[in-house]
């Protein structure tokens, strides 16, 4: 039990900027990343719980996005841009990486970033309910993780490789467990049918674009599958209405 809660402190730790002590082992977290789910539970809740407090739509979809951001450090979003950057390079795929990893950010991702946040904010205007929108999209934003560092190709050494080395086939299967709650939120059979979808997408469509592309995923492709799969899930979320 001591080691479990170890872990997920360890997980929380990595993923958002919550004061939670002291460092705990970074091989804490990837012991148990089937528990990083439960992440996209805290971050959705408290996105939820702030969408509520304004009275009207607009500002509550733009609290939702402010919010998730804040709590992850802006983390997951530079993963975006770096993605948006190796994607629009032109040449080898020497090329491409080179851009993916660069520390400077440029025009592809710029727009990849400006894209991503406003049709998520477009997305949860149209939702039935945003507070369930943006709970089930950052547990399956979460999920879509988990299967990465479980069956991606690590492109190079680093914390990626590192953690994947420590995967096991049935992460995905205790991860999913985690996610079953989702299924109590206040959406309709529709809407589910359209997570599932969302999530199918985004890790295949990402996984297929980034072994052609770069040979690989790194840990900025796997940041990028989070804000991806978020807004695919609110989009299919806004679609079922």
């Amino acid at each position: 039990m001591k080691g479990f809660i170890r872990s997920l402190i360890a997980i929380f730790q990595f993923f958002t900027i919550l004061p939670l002590g002291e460092n705990i082992e970074f091989d804490e977290y990837t012991r148990r990343f089937y528990l990083i789910p439960l992440v996209g539970y805290f971050t959705g809740c408290m996105a939820a719980l702030v969408s509520m407090l304004f009275p009207t739509p607009e500002l509550s979809a733009a609290a939702c996005v402010a919010v998730i951001m804040i709590l992850y450090g802006f983390n997951h979003f530079d993963g975006l841009l770096d993605l948006g950057d190796g994607l629009m390079a032109h040449g080898s795929r020497e090329k491409r990486i080179k851009a993916l990893t660069d520390q400077n950010i440029g025009a592809g991702g710029v727009a990849a970033g400006m894209l991503v946040i406003l049709l998520t904010y477009a997305g949860l205007l149209s939702v039935a309910s945003i507070p369930a929108a943006i709970i089930a999209a950052e547990v399956t934003a979460k999920y879509s993780q988990v299967l990465f560092l479980t069956f991606g190709k690590p492109l190079r050494e680093g914390i990626f490789s590192y953690t994947h080395s420590f995967s096991k086939r049935w992460f995905p299967v205790a991860s999913i467990l985690i996610c079953l709650p989702v299924l109590l939120l206040p959406i309709s059979p529709l809407g589910f049918a359209g997570i599932l979808a969302a999530l199918i997408v985004s890790f295949a469509g990402l996984s297929l674009l980034s072994n052609r592309l770069f040979g690989g995923v790194n840990g900025d492709v796997a940041g990028a599958s989070n804000e991806i799969t978020r807004l695919l899930v609110i989009i299919a979320l806004a679609l079922a209405v």
